[in-house]
């Protein structure tokens, strides 16, 4: 879960990743646009892969969202997760207050590269932070990657489902 944050960074944040992103990642720079005008409908999915491994990510874009989470759900499928779209001038930080499913996060850079994995306790109000700037935070179930020996330093490739 997302320590609260305003979304007045979005703007700024879209102008400088879309370019990049609609050169390297075709489907995604759609749901950053589609963020900036709030019409992602909330079925709509990122689609992760690495190899054969698949995953499916809510994306978190309201404040509200981002400060909820995973929260209060008590569970989630195997290869489902949340997408979190950082501000990556800054360290981030997450916690699991009334989170009740163990996970995994993973701090991802703006090409999907993990930068970082952190295992959280539910209901823990221990903060979980990023040790250099993210552009992105993958929550999953604790153990999804490392059953799948993702590690960090792997591109995860990504796509609007």
């Amino acid at each position: 879960m997302m320590l609260a944050r305003e979304p007045k960074y979005l703007i700024k944040y879209l102008s400088t990743l879309v370019p990049r992103l609609a050169i390297r990642h075709r489907g995604l720079w759609i749901i950053l646009l589609l963020a900036f005008t709030n019409n992602l409908a909330s079925t709509e999915l990122i689609e992760f892969r690495k190899g054969e491994h698949q995953l499916f990510a809510e994306v978190a874009l309201t404040a509200s969202q981002r400060s909820r989470g995973l929260m209060w759900r008590m569970e989630m499928a195997d290869n489902m997760g949340m997408l979190f779209i950082l501000e990556p001038q800054s360290r981030q930080c997450f916690w699991m207050r009334n989170t009740y499913l163990p996970l995994t996060i993973a701090f991802l850079n703006q090409d999907f590269k993990i930068m970082q994995l952190n295992d959280m306790t539910p209901l823990s109000e221990e903060l979980h932070c990023s040790e250099e700037p993210a552009h992105f935070a993958l929550e999953v179930n604790q153990g999804w990657f490392a059953q799948r020996d993702i590690q960090v330093g792997d591109h995860l490739e990504a796509t609007l489902r």
